[in-house]
């Protein structure tokens, strides 16, 4: 019996095994245009952009290793020049590993508070507020946005399409991710209002779909909106459960992952406004 067991076991283990390389190659993985010479790389859930010059290509973000690979194999697909710059949006883990598969003969451009190293990769250039640079006919505007998702988020205008990539802070028509983790929510709804103060047309952002300035103000609002219900409830003294009840932010029902992040979005908010002191 116990040898039948072991079989088992180890033929499971061995079924497991043989599917992850499946499952490795189940990522959903696209290159496509968003303006001009401007793309947007899909790797599932997460998106780099791309841009062409005429002196090589500029890439925001590596994602991870794998994907980062790909992208670099695939390249050819729009373009035969070789990546020039990797600019990190910011240092968290899901949006910036792997950059050494972009990093050998590349500037590598992050905010000044970001890592001394971003998974494994030195930063060959950084800055305070605003960067500016012009690369084979493209000018990059970068601009931080101030501490709240994280301390060194920056977004990135492209020109002469006008389009900014944005990462985590806002998206188009898309709650916020889960409970907001780590985060400061006020001055995250401080980052957004700093997106809204930059010009561009299109609003590429790191998840999510393609949409328009417009798109961060209601993002802003919706963070606003979430912040004074939570509050207002918090106040009268009703518990999370009950505001996760009652809150309905129905006039949201049709953005992306309401349904799965409405409960979380109200939780979170709780949290960060009783752990910042904003009520007890």
């Amino acid at each position: 019996m116990t040898n039948l067991l072991s079989r088992g076991v180890m033929a499971a283990a061995l079924v497991v095994l043989t599917a992850l390389p499946a499952l490795a190659q189940d990522a959903k993985r696209a290159i496509t245009n968003v303006a001009g010479d401007v793309y947007r790389f899909q790797n599932n859930f997460h998106f780099a952009l791309v841009v062409v010059t005429d002196d090589g290509v500029v890439v925001v973000d590596p994602i991870n290793k794998e994907a980062a690979g790909w992208l670099k194999d695939n390249l050819s697909s729009v373009t035969d020049k070789p990546v020039t710059h990797l600019i990190y949006s910011h240092s968290h883990g899901d949006h910036a590993s792997g950059g050494g598969v972009f990093a050998d003969g590349a500037e590598v451009i992050a905010h000044a508070n970001a890592p001394a190293e971003i998974d494994g990769v030195t930063p060959t250039q950084r800055f305070d507020d605003q960067m500016f640079m012009d690369i084979g006919g493209k000018s990059f505007e970068l601009t931080w946005l101030g501490e709240g998702h994280g301390k060194d988020l920056i977004a990135v205008v492209v020109r002469p399409e006008n389009v900014a990539f944005i990462v985590d802070a806002a998206a188009p028509k898309r709650l916020p991710f889960r409970d907001m983790p780590n985060s400061n929510i006020d001055g995250w709804i401080d980052q957004v209002r700093a997106v809204e103060r930059l010009d561009f047309d299109i609003f590429a952002p790191g998840h999510g779909n393609v949409g328009t300035r417009a798109d961060a103000t209601d993002a802003r609002i919706y963070l606003e909106l979430l912040k004074d219900q939570v509050l207002g409830g918090l106040i009268a003294g009703k518990s999370v459960d009950d505001l996760v009840a009652t809150i309905t932010l129905e006039d949201y029902s049709d953005w992306a992952q309401f349904d799965n992040w409405r409960e979380a979005n109200i939780r979170g908010m709780a949290r960060f406004l009783k752990e910042s002191g904003q009520v007890n």
